[in-house]
This record gives structure tokens, C-alpha cells and sequence, in this order.
């Protein structure tokens, strides 16, 4: 009775993230975090998505015989916790650690705190505009957002237990066996809840880089074809965006029969309108712009270029930042990865082209590394809370639990940039750096040919073409090109193979078993992400 009594009372009134024991756990699970992510990113290369294990840690203290801990019985305080971990994880990794060192391997020291800054700056904002963004008719809470469902079903599975517990446990354990024999169970989940043309397109994509070479005498890996794929899929998105903002009159074509496992009725509006869309743009590159002139004054460029170079330079860093949060949320929102370390480079390389010099291109680089993964992690957590908080059925608990969510990413944000501040000397002297950190400052010392600029072109048409014809709903430019971008041959066979299952047991079964498959794909993919963490912090440790 006590516990139907807190549940009717947290249904009023959401958890508040600045609770003194809530606020304690958000800033030790954000230290955790960031340490993690920091760890993973210079010794593999990679990072980890956090959030499961943070339902977990919340699930564990919640049943310690200690008063004060029951409260954490509530998805919603565990929602918090999730949300922490993994912004911090991804935060120190992906935002921070990656933009600093790369002036520390151009030798350019001097400008490692200065990034460090500029990077800060760019990933709160970059997370702000999401949270702006979420729900929305351009990244619609409905939409797939694949962790963020997985990490929803763990915890409601922990909470609830029964049928829905079984079929999820069933799926992480077959998620943690094929990981183990080496299938990627994270992309063969995704093609059970993703929408299906741009799952298919993503497949696609990841077989023919893998393959190109022996089909077609074409090695994808040593081309600039992904790259020019999405840089013209990436502006017909951007322009797609834009036609989204300016006819607020007209319904966009967004999917909203694919759907988590919990929705029981008829999907509500969404919780943004047109006029939140455009304000979310309009200021956000307006922030863009002033963190892009406060990196650019601290790191001393204005000096090496001309005025009007650097008000183009401005520009372009700007824009770019943008292209970039849209491009890896689209592709996060339909197949939960994003090509956050390609776009970025295809930014460089455009910047290479304009003819910015070295030391501008390195802050840029950093400058674009810094958006886009922050966009994408807020998405993945504010779509767990979207799903335990009763997909939109009570708008104004919606919205306050929201805004608790993006408090606490806030937080851990500032958490993981404080221990980055305080941990990144020890790791530069041991040389411990993200490898894709010396991919970009390979590319700025080897420079850019003619023949790059036009395969760029050339290869962006059918980018283009196909991102147009497959409209807002597929996102198949996008998708094709994200998997182009990736070298990952099982993924490709995994997506095939998931998606051929899911059209022949809809076929057979019809729409009823769409739910029990959405809870296997969720622990599917909860079960990769339980062993590709402890996998890595075990090869870590050797």
C-alpha cells in the first residue's frame, strides 16, 4: 500500500534531480562514467554505452536494507541515474577527450585548455539543442532510438518482473552469447524496431564497404565515395530540416507504427511544436557562433587568416556544427550508431579545401568531434524516460520529467569535463591519445588534391538522389551513407539476417507479434552492450 501511495505521488510530481541523495549518486555515477569513457577511448578506441549498467548499479541500490535507498525502487529516480553515467561516459569520450588531442599531437600544447573549453561549450549546447529538439516532427519521441528502448525495457523489467521480464532476459542472454561468437546482437536487434526501409539501407551500406572491393574492384576503405555519399545526403537532410520549419501548416511523413515495446494507444501529438523548432535552430546557431569566435579568439587564428577568412571560418564551423548534430541524430534515431568520427572528418576535409590553415583546420576538427554525440546520447536517454513515463500520455509529467533528465545530464556533463580537466595530463604523458584523433591530424599534414574535391562532388549527387526520393520517413541517404562509413562486415550480415526474421514473422503472426519481438530486440541489444562493456574493461585491465 506504501508503495502504490509513493507511485501515485511520483506520478504527480517527477523525482527532482537536485534532491541532496539524488544529486550525490548523479555526481559519483558521473565520475564513474567518465572515468570509464576516458579509459575505453584511449586504449580502444571506443566507448561504451553506460546506461544499462547505470539502470543496473540504481536496481542494486535499491534493494540495500538502508531506508533512504527505497525510494530508488522508482523507474524514475533509476531513470535518473542511467542518464547520468551514460552522459558522462560518452561525454568524457566522445566531447572531450577526442577534441584535445588533437592539438596535443600537432604539438600545439598551448591550445589543449583552450579546446578543452571550446569543446565543453560546444557539447552542453549540443545536448541543449536536443533537448529542445526531442519530440518533435524532426526527431519524434515515437521514432525507434534503439538504446534508449533497451535501457527502458531493463528497467521496467526490474521493476515489474513477469512475462515481459522472461522475454527480455531471454533476449540478453541470446544477445550476450552471439556477442561472444562475435555477432554485433546491437545491430540484429535494431533491424526488429527500426523503421524498416532505413535499417535495410544501413545493411546495405555496411555490406558494400566490406565487399566492394571483391565485387567491384572498388576498395570503399581507401576511397572518398562514403564521404561524398554523406555530404549530399547530409545537406538534402539539412534542407528536408529546414522545409520541416518554414511549411508548420503541413504534416511530415514521420513513422509512428514502429514503436517501443510498452505502447498499449494511440501515439500523442508531440510535446514540441514548429515554433520550438525554429527557436531551437535560430538561437542554437547563434550559440554555435559565439563558442566557434571564443575558441577561435583563445587559440590565437585570428592572426593567421585574413578577416574575411575568418568570418568564413566562423560560418563554416557553425554550419558544420549543425549538419553534424542533424546527420548523427538521424542516423542514432533510426540504428542507434552514428558516424560521429566520419562526419566529423568530412567536416575537416571541406575545411582543408576552403583553405583554412593547420592550426584553424585542428581546432575545427575538434570543434565538430566535440557535436553530435552528446546530441545523440540525450536522445537515446530522454527516449528511456519518453517509455517510463508513459509514452507522452500525460504531457505535463512528460515535460517535468524531461527537464529532470536534462538537468542531470547537465550535471554529469560538468562532472565529466571536470575530471577530464584533472586526468588528461596523465594520460598525454604516457602518449595515451583516441586513435581517430591521429587520423585527423594525418589528414591536415598529408593535405587535400583536386581529384578528392571532385570524387566529393561526384559522390554526392547519388547521395543526394537518394536521400531525397526516400524523403524524412526513411532517412535511406542518411542510413546507406552511415553504413558506408563503418567497416563492419557482421553488422551488414546481422542487419540482413534480423530484418529478413522480422518480415517473415510478421507475415506469419501479423502485428500481435510485433511487442514480444521489440522486448527480444531490447535485450538484444541490452545483452551487447552488457558485454562489450565488461569485454572491454576486462581487456582493459590485461
Amino acid at each position: 500500500m506504501k508503495k502504490q501511495n509513493e507511485e501515485l505521488k511520483e506520478k504527480k510530481n517527477h523525482p527532482k534531480a537536485t534532491d541532496p541523495f539524488t544529486l550525490f549518486l548523479t555526481i559519483a555515477t558521473a565520475v564513474i562514467g567518465a572515468i570509464i569513457g576516458l579509459q575505453l577511448i584511449v586504449t580502444l578506441g571506443i566507448s561504451a554505452n553506460t546506461a544499462i549498467i547505470g539502470a543496473l548499479l540504481a536496481m542494486v541500490i535499491s534493494r540495500i536494507p538502508i531506508r533512504v535507498l527505497n525510494k530508488y525502487r522508482s523507474v524514475h529516480r533509476q531513470n535518473l541515474i542511467q542518464t547520468s553515467i551514460s552522459s558522462a561516459t560518452f561525454g568524457a569520450a566522445n566531447s572531450l577527450m577526442i577534441p584535445i588531442g588533437i592539438p596535443f599531437i600537432m604539438g600545439e600544447t598551448g591550445l589543449i585548455l583552450p579546446m578543452l573549453i571550446g569543446a565543453a561549450l560546444a557539447m552542453l549546447l549540443d545536448a541543449t539543442i536536443l533537448y529542445k529538439l526531442f519530440d518533435t516532427k524532426i526527431f519524434p519521441a515515437s521514432e525507434t532510438w534503439p538504446p534508449g528502448v533497451a535501457t527502458a525495457e531493463s528497467i521496467v523489467a526490474g521493476d515489474q518482473g513477469g512475462k515481459r521480464a522472461g522475454l527480455l532476459g531471454i533476449g540478453a542472454a541470446g544477445g550476450i552469447f552471439g556477442s561472444f561468437l562475435g555477432v554485433p546482437m546491437s545491430a540484429f536487434g535494431v533491424a526488429f524496431i527500426g523503421n524498416i526501409w532505413a535499417i535495410t539501407m544501413f545493411g546495405i551500406g555496411l555490406l558494400l564497404r566490406a565487399y566492394s572491393g571483391p565485387l567491384f574492384g572498388v576498395d570503399l576503405n581507401k576511397s572518398y565515395i562514403p564521404h561524398g555519399f554523406m555530404i549530399g545526403a547530409g545537406l538534402v537532410a539539412l534542407i528536408q530540416v529546414a522545409l520541416i520549419i518554414f511549411k508548420k501548416n503541413k504534416s511530415v511523413n514521420v513513422s509512428k507504427k514502429e514503436i517501443a515495446a510498452s505502447v498499449d494507444s494511440p501515439i500523442p501529438d508531440e510535446t514540441r511544436t514548429d515554433k520550438d523548432i525554429s527557436k531551437a535552430f535560430g538561437y542554437g546557431f547563434l550559440a554555435y557562433l559565439a563558442v566557434a569566435f571564443i575558441l577561435a579568439i583563445m587559440g590565437g587564428i585570428l592572426t593567421d587568416m585574413s578577416l574575411g577568412m575568418f568570418i568564413i571560418y566562423l560560418l563554416f564551423a557553425s554550419f558544420a556544427a549543425f549538419v553534424h548534430e542533424i546527420i548523427v541524430g538521424i542516423a542514432a534515431m533510426h540504428s542507434g550508431w552514428f558516424p560521429a568520427f566520419a562526419v566529423a572528418l568530412i567536416t575537416l576535409i571541406i575545411g582543408m579545401l576552403i583553405g583554412f590553415p593547420p592550426v584553424a583546420l585542428g581546432l575545427l576538427v575538434g570543434f565538430s568531434a566535440a557535436t553530435g554525440p552528446a546530441f545523440a546520447d540525450m536522445g537515446y536517454d530522454l527516449k528511456t524516460g519518453y517509455m517510463l513515463r508513459g509514452n507522452g500520455k500525460d504531457r505535463e509529467f512528460e515535460l517535468s520529467g524531461r527537464k529532470q533528465q536534462y538537468i542531470t545530464s547537465m550535471i554529469a556533463f560538468v562532472v565529466a569535463t571536470l575530471v577530464v580537466f584533472f586526468a588528461y595530463n596523465s594520460y598525454f604523458a604516457q602518449n595515451l591519445v583516441a586513435p581517430v584523433d591521429k587520423v585527423y591530424v594525418a589528414t591536415i599534414e598529408a593535405g587535400v588534391s583536386k581529384h578528392i574535391a571532385w570524387e566529393l562532388f561526384l559522390w554526392a549527387i547519388p547521395g543526394a538522389l537518394l536521400q531525397f526520393f526516400g524523403g524524412t520517413k526513411r532517412q535511406m541517404g542518411v542510413l546507406f551513407a552511415t553504413g558506408l562509413l563503418i567497416f563492419y562486415p557482421m553488422a551488414g550480415w546481422a542487419v540482413i539476417a534480423g530484418i529478413l526474421i522480422r518480415v517473415i514473422v510478421l507475415k506469419v503472426k501479423g502485428q500481435q507479434a510485433e511487442t514480444p519481438m521489440s522486448i527480444l530486440a531490447a535485450g538484444f541489444i541490452a545483452g551487447d552492450a552488457l558485454y562489450s562493456f565488461f569485454s572491454s574493461i576486462f581487456k582493459i585491465s590485461k
